[in-house]
């Protein structure tokens, strides 16, 4: 029966060819494949697929190749629209060509074998090329939405760092036209949700609405975590709860904040970090906020946790005296590029290798700008108090980077007479206090060795006669008690630089060099 495919059972050919093409659902690859190997067992005929350019695309495994050469014209005139099919005989192989589909250059269908297909034979051929074509722009189409998908995850992407960078005015210019109902919100929470990876595509995309967006909120995949889904919900209508929204609203873009608190208490292996409430210009500040958040999530009841924290230290210092001595501490820069300003900024808050993701750079070239930037500062941003006093003087600028200098003011201050004030003592004993119980006495003595071995905790057991573990488990419960990330960003640790040098158990801040 084999080649002849008048003789063969019609229902049954039907199911063999539907579950063929079925195939193409879960394996696109072998999609094409598989119908070119169907059409081999219906016809007894060797079948291969030419591309636009003469070359083969896929085959059966005895395609006789060789016969392609003399065929050159003829796949031309085929692949250009000048012919629609054609058959002819190269020595004892009798050979049928179809043009697939309709787009030049198009592909050509060749079968080869010693006889030539009957009536019926051609007509299965010539249908099964409209089916290739049909497959083959399903191909082309899945991979415009996948191409449409990854350019709208970069858009969402961009929009997030132009509000990390406090540019709202950006943002909306970036949309062209099509702006986000989120940069029309006066206040956002973020919710950092850590999941598995695989999952973050699917997550965005199902709260996806028509514009790419997600109602009044914003779902981006972290560009430095892979776990971390960023959401940037809006927060002007909805309670102050810490969710941003109505718990009993339905799952979908507008009940965003309530759909992820429910994912995270139907799966172990998600948990919730959410922010406090912010001005668009201020979603750096609660993404930091949310961070800290994420690390106390996973011991918090069902895995989700608000930020409980006090207000960051640059906004109890003096304003014009803190504007004064972090302009002036940064002053050396101006001279630098602004990628140079840009890479020490991230540097503060991700590692080296995320900064790199995140501005298209090398590692390499990351390490460079810092070196220039240490340079510069005459400061080893390796030194875990260089890097809080670089980052505090880069948050005080941030924060009041519209501020005038005061004419006629003091002179600018020196930094320990800038935080030697009541409100930053008043904020160190209050960030410490949680260790303050006899309970915990152990862990802030290593949080403060730590700190001494800048970050070592290999070093840190050491000094204490512990292990690394009881080490790690002290920072652990730190995490918990302080409400901070301290083993992943850079935020945290400066906390705990500021609050232990604030209280005169270490120095505060590291000599410069000259």
């Amino acid at each position: 029966m084999k080649g002849d495919p008048e003789r063969r059972a019609p229902d049954s050919r039907l199911d063999e060819f539907l579950y063929v093409v079925g195939q193409l659902a879960w394996r696109p690859d072998a999609g094409v494949q598989g119908v070119v190997d169907w059409l081999h067992r219906q016809l007894g005929s060797e079948v291969a697929l030419i591309d636009g350019a003469g070359a083969v695309e896929l085959s059966t495994p005895r395609f006789p190749e060789e016969v392609l050469g003399p065929l050159g014209p003829m796949l031309t005139r085929l692949a250009t629209g000048r012919m629609a099919s054609a058959v002819t005989e190269i020595g004892a192989v009798h050979l049928r060509l179809e043009a697939v589909g309709a787009e030049s250059p198009r592909r050509v269908l060749v079968l080869a074998g010693p006889a030539g297909l009957s009536r019926r034979a051609a007509s299965l051929a010539s249908h099964t090329g409209s089916v290739i074509s049909i497959l083959h722009r399903a191909r082309a189409a899945d991979t415009a939405l996948h191409g449409y998908q990854e350019k709208a995850h970069q858009l969402r992407v961009a929009l997030f760092m132009a509000l990390m960078a406090g540019d709202p005015v950006l943002a909306r210019r970036m949309t062209t036209g099509a702006v986000p109902a989120l940069l029309d919100c006066h206040r956002i929470r973020v919710h950092l949700l850590r999941c598995p990876p695989e999952d973050r595509d699917r997550l965005a995309r199902a709260y996806q609405d028509s514009s790419g967006y997600h109602g009044r909120g914003l779902m981006v995949r972290c560009p430095v975590y892979d776990e971390h889904l960023i959401c940037l919900i809006a927060e002007d209508d909805g309670p102050e709860d810490g969710s941003g929204q109505d718990p009993g609203a339905p799952i979908g873009p507008v009940g965003l904040g309530a759909a992820l608190r429910e994912l995270v208490g139907e799966s172990p292996r998600y948990s919730l970090g959410i922010s406090g409430a912010h001005p668009l210009r201020a979603t750096a500040e609660a993404y930091e906020q949310a961070r800290h958040a994420l690390a106390v999530a996973g011991n918090a009841p069902g895995r989700v946790a608000g930020y409980r924290g006090q207000e960051p230290l640059e906004r109890l210092l003096p304003r014009d005296a803190a504007v004064g001595w972090a302009r002036s501490f940064l002053r050396p820069l101006r001279s630098l590029p602004p990628l140079t300003l840009e890479t020490t900024r991230l540097a503060m808050h991700f590692p080296r290798s995320g900064v790199a993701g995140l501005l298209g750079i090398s590692r390499n070239t990351v390490t460079a700008h810092l070196k220039r930037a240490e340079d510069a500062l005459g400061v080893d941003l390796r030194e875990v108090r260089s890097r809080a006093t670089v980052a505090l003087a880069l948050a005080i600028t941030s924060l009041y980077q519209d501020a005038e200098p005061v004419a006629g003011g003091p002179a600018v201050p020196g930094a320990e007479a800038l935080f030697h004030t009541r409100a930053a003592a008043a904020w160190a004993e209050g960030f410490l206090s949680p260790l303050d119980g006899a309970g915990h006495r152990r862990v802030r003595t290593t949080l403060r060795t730590w700190i001494e071995t800048n970050t070592d905790a290999q070093r840190t057991a050491r000094r204490l006669g512990n292990s690394r573990t009881t080490v790690a488990a002290h920072l652990r419960t730190a995490e918990r008690l302080l409400n901070r990330d301290l083993l992943t960003t850079g935020s945290g640790v400066h906390d705990l630089v500021y609050a232990f040098g604030l209280l005169g158990e270490i120095p505060l801040v590291p000599d410069r060099a000259p």
